[in-house]
């Protein structure tokens, strides 16, 4: 679990974008997650449906991303950002990851949230350090996104995701798709 806390100051180090190259990268990658979020649970949806208890979970947490990514598509040109030109990937990749995970059970479409909000809690956690006192509105968005990303993947936890079939094998591959996702969509 990472620290709640963000800090007040900010450390770079040499080509780490600051100013306006931050809050383009920030606001690019956001985006894009948000979007492969929406892509995951509809594929998710696709295969197993919201009449389910556990569809209507997903059903509920993609609202919820919905909300999330329609404040960073106003954000794209308050902030001046450039989207990624990746986005037609994670069309496809979001809804293919989903509708795997899904295919493989309720559990294991539970089990591909918990890992990927384990990782948006540690991204968004670092942008804030990023951040520090520069961008106030940007930070709190980020910091409410955040809060519930982490009630998205409790949802999961308690969906039973860590009984998923395979379920470390499963959360790590996930990670890692995320973290390259994030890595690939903060560049391009």
């Amino acid at each position: 679990m990472t620290d709640n806390t963000p800090p007040t100051t900010t450390r770079t180090l040499p080509g780490d974008p600051v100013g306006h190259a931050l809050i383009d990268r920030i606001v690019r990658v956001d985006h894009a997650g948000e979007y492969g979020a929406m892509r995951i649970y509809d594929g998710q949806l696709a295969v197993l449906g919201d009449k389910s208890e556990a569809g209507a979970a997903i059903a509920r947490m993609r609202d919820q991303e919905r909300e999330h990514l329609d404040w960073f598509e106003a954000a794209v040109p308050r902030y001046r950002a450039r989207p990624t030109v990746l986005h037609p990937l994670w069309h496809v990749g979001g809804f293919m990851l989903g509708a795997a995970t899904a295919t493989l059970g309720p559990r294991a479409a539970m089990a591909c949230t918990v890992a990927v909000e384990e990782v948006i809690d540690e991204h968004y956690a670092k942008q804030t350090r990023q951040l520090g006192d520069s961008q106030p509105e940007l930070s709190a968005k980020i910091e409410q996104f955040r809060a519930e990303e982490l009630e998205h993947r409790d949802t999961g936890l308690a969906h039973e995701a860590e009984r998923a079939p395979a379920y470390l094998v499963l959360r790590a591959a996930v990670k890692s798709a995320c973290r390259l996702a994030i890595f690939l969509s903060e560049r391009v």
